[in-house]
Formats: C-alpha cells, structure tokens, sequence
C-alpha cells in the first residue's frame, strides 16, 4: 500500500540521518582527541539532526481525549474516534513532510494543514475539555510546517482561532489554549529555524574548508610546476652552453657552471617561498634574469624598459609575464633575437615579449603543435584570467612579420585584485 511504502522511506531516511550523526560524533570524538593532544581549538560537537519523530511524542497530549473516549464520556464516540484518528494520520503526514524543503512548500502540506485546523475546530468545539489541547499540536504543526511571513499570519489565526473556540467552549478560561497554541507555534518554528541555520552555517563551514584546501592545492601546484619548469629550462640551456665552451673556453664553462649553481640555489629559495605561500616576483629581477638565459640559449636579448615605478602587486604579475614568455621562447621558439620592453604612463602600463622564432610547437621534443591566436601555453592561460582579474589583460599569438608576440597591460595603480593574485603563480607551459 501507498501510506506503507512513504512510512518504510520515512523509517529508512530516520536511519539514514542517524548514521550521518554517528559518523558526525566519529569524526568529531577523533578531532577532539586529536585537539586536546595539540593543545589545539576543541571543535563543536555536532548534534543529532532533527526528524519528523521528534514530533511524534506530542501526540501523548491527545491521551486525556483517548481516555476519554474509551471511558464512554465522550458523546457519539464513533465521530470523536474517526476525528481523533483523522488528526492523528493529518499531524503525521505534516510531521513527516516538514523536514524537507521541497515537500514542505508543497500545496498538499497546505491542504493537510487546513484540514488539521477544521477537525480541531470540530473535535474542540464539540466536545471541549481534553480535546482542546489538539489546538497546542496543531500550532506545533504549523511552526514545523512554515517559514516566514507565512508563518506569522497563519501562527497568529490559528492562536486566534483556538481562543474563539476555547471561549465559546469554557469562557475566559479557554484563552489559555490560545496563548499555549501561539507559544507553541512559535517556539517550533524558532527551534527548528535555529537548527536549520546551524546546519547550513556548518555546511558552509565545510565547504569554505573544503575551498581553501583546494585552494591551497591548486596555489602549490601551480607554484611547484612553474618553478620547475622555468629553473630546468634555464639548467638546460646553460648546460649546454658549457658543454659547448667546454673543449675552447674553460673560464667562460665554469661561468655558466656558477651560473647553474646560483640558478639551483634561487630555486630553492623559491621552492621554499612556494611552501610557505609568500612568495612574490619582481619584475626587475625577471628581466635580469630573462637576458641571462636568452644569452645562455644563444638568443639576443633586447630589454627596455620606461615609465614610472610600479606598485609590488603590478611588478610581481609583470615578472610572472616575463618570465613565462621567455621559458616559451627559449624552449619552443628557436628564435635569434627576444625583445622585451615595458612601457607606461600614468594609468596603464604595457609589457611585450616579442621573437622572431616559429610561432608553431618545440623545435626540439615533440610537437605541441601550433600555439593558437591568442592563447599561447596553459602558463598563458592562467595569466590572461589573473590579468583580467586585476582589470589587465593578455594576448599571445603569431606576430604579422614573423615570430611571437606577447603582450600584457595592467594599471599602474594597484588593484585589491592583485594582492590576491601576485601571490599565486601560474602553471608553465
């Protein structure tokens, strides 16, 4: 049967949320332990969810009306056991269904609840005494069932409803079922407010954890492999350099050797930096960097550079450009000559890294293929979304005489964007 089937799901969804729980006090109890080994923040202690059972002992309230019932003190018993079973399945049904959002909202949790206040006005007005207290559960109902100014109107009719009854029934006397009806209404519907406020703040909680990590993940790894893939690039070239000075030049050699060992040394300063996330470029030291390694690779470097001084956040970006430009054009390119200027007035400022290599893949290694208008590497991707983010932008492609180009602006005022991008490096290309 239908009404079987929704109390089996009902039963199933109460085990499902206890297990949650369960797991919920595992978890916690290990991060106590854990918090009060460290000496660290004891976290909060996750409470059992709120279910549709939580409201089910209420209906002990409807004993004195059962007992009476039974006793023969009710008058056409038949009529008062069809209306107390009615209430009953109604209250369960409500019960059950304002646990969940979607069922909540829905017309038929409306229709049950109206019918709820029709067979407590029948129940209460006919028989009065005991069954006025069906008034007090069908509030609780309505605190359960409703959220926001629904509530208020429909609380406040119902407390209304049940002092007109309650006085017609038992005089001044009765008003006090009015006033236990609007305090239950209202105190349901706080307590499980304040549940469900709870519930999604620590959802957040998690999920902004959950967000940070991966944040953190991201930063690292976007960090490690750009580090790598710069320093190796640079370890290699010069390698070469002095493998090739080797047999004719031994001083210039051993230059390029020292030249390895600092470059090996500054990567783990920044391999350090990288862990600890304070990492920051400088667009001076970039471009110093950029004519040693086009120098080592045999390519002739051309740097210029005018215009006021940067904010940090600005230069930083701009060294993150460079430095990712010349990687590509000292390993994909097999260009002679790099230029890379960087001009500016007093809003924007401009940074261009142009070749006059192949504008397609490696020249050595295998093929990435033809570097698409606009885009360049992935390391170029993640810099046109920081530019963007820092009111800049990015453009990589085909120059029309030859070659490469790669050209970023960005304004010469720093942005709060940019203290939260500099930081964060892009992945090589």
């Amino acid at each position: 049967m239908y009404w079987m089937r929704g109390v089996r799901c009902r039963l199933r969804d109460w085990r499902a949320a206890q297990e949650r729980w369960k797991a919920d006090m595992r978890a916690f109890r290990a991060a106590e332990k854990e918090a009060r080994r460290t000496g660290a923040e004891v976290p909060e202690q996750p409470g059992p969810p709120p279910t549709a059972f939580s409201l089910l002992p209420w209906l002990l309230m409807g004993l004195g009306a059962f007992s009476n019932l039974f006793q023969g003190k009710t008058a056409d018993p038949w009529v008062g056991g069809l209306g107390l079973l009615t209430f009953n399945s109604l209250y369960i049904y409500v019960a059950a269904r304002a646990f969940v959002k979607e069922k909540r909202q829905a017309p038929s949790t409306r229709v049950a609840l109206v019918a709820m206040a029709a067979v407590t006005c029948g129940l209460g007005g006919g028989y009065g005494g005991s069954w006025l207290l069906f008034f007090p559960l069908l509030g609780l109902a309505t605190g359960a069932a409703l959220r926001g100014e629904q509530l208020r109107w429909a609380g406040l009719a119902v407390a209304v409803l049940a002092g007109a009854v309650s006085a017609a029934r038992d005089g001044w006397s009765g008003l006090n079922i009015a006033y236990a009806t609007w305090i239950s209404t209202m105190v349901t519907a706080a307590i499980l407010g304040l549940s469900e406020a709870v519930r999604e703040l620590r959802a957040a909680r998690e999920q902004l954890a959950h967000q940070a990590v991966e944040k953190e993940r991201l930063r690292f790894s976007r960090d490690l492999h750009d580090l790598l893939g710069h320093t190796m690039s640079v370890i290699v070239v010069k390698s070469e350099a002095a493998r090739r000075l080797a047999p004719r030049d031994m001083d210039a050699a051993l230059a390029q050797i020292t030249d390895i060992e600092s470059v090996g040394r500054q990567a783990l300063t920044e391999i350090r930096e990288a862990v600890s996330g304070y990492r920051e470029g400088s667009l001076g030291t970039e471009l110093d960097r950029a004519r040693s390694v086009l120098d080592a690779a045999g390519v002739e470097p051309v740097v210029g550079r005018s215009g006021a001084p940067l904010a940090p956040q600005t230069e930083a970006l701009l060294g993150w450009v460079v430095r990712e430009a010349v990687t590509n054009v000292v390993r994909h390119s097999g260009a002679s000559r790099c230029e890379i200027t960087v001009d500016g007035n007093a809003e924007r400022v401009r940074l261009t890294v142009a070749d006059n290599g192949a504008a397609a893949g490696p020249a050595t290694g295998p093929a990435d293929g033809p570097r698409p208008e606009g885009v360049g590497g992935t390391g170029l991707k993640g810099l046109t979304e920081r530019l963007a983010a820092a009111g800049g932008s990015l453009r990589a492609g085909p120059a029309p005489r030859g070659g490469f180009t790669v050209t970023a602006e960005l304004p010469t005022e720093a942005l709060e964007l940019l203290t939260s991008a500099a930081p964060t490096a892009p992945t090589a290309s």
